[in-house]
């Protein structure tokens, strides 16, 4: 499966466009994780734990889309896009949406 943030695809040709495809998680912060933050937050630098968990929800994000798009018959996926929003004080949801298509070879 080819993915992309760009509309099309060097060296293949849209032949069909099949909709709108997406993958989503929640994920809530765990208190450990909470811990180790506030010390990271006093004396300074990268939030591991943090980075770490946004990292895997992105990945669960993609292959959600990528197994919705395979769903659909799609060979690729144009067009694709990250967005985060808060559900609540704790948690926040990972969207990730393009367009499946099918591609041949030009």
């Amino acid at each position: 499966m080819i993915v992309t943030p760009a509309g099309e695809i060097a060296g293949h040709r849209i032949v069909k466009t099949l909709g709108l495809v997406r993958g989503n998680t929640i994920r809530a912060r765990h208190i450990g994780r909470d811990i180790l933050a506030v010390l990271k937050n006093i004396i300074g630098g990268e939030i591991e734990e943090y980075t770490k968990m946004m990292a895997e929800s992105r990945e669960q994000s993609l292959d959600r889309m990528i197994a919705h798009a395979t769903e659909l018959g799609a060979n690729a996926i144009t067009d694709v896009r990250f967005s985060t929003s808060y559900i609540m004080g704790s948690a926040a949801e990972i969207l990730v949406f393009g367009n499946a298509v099918i591609v041949e070879p030009v």
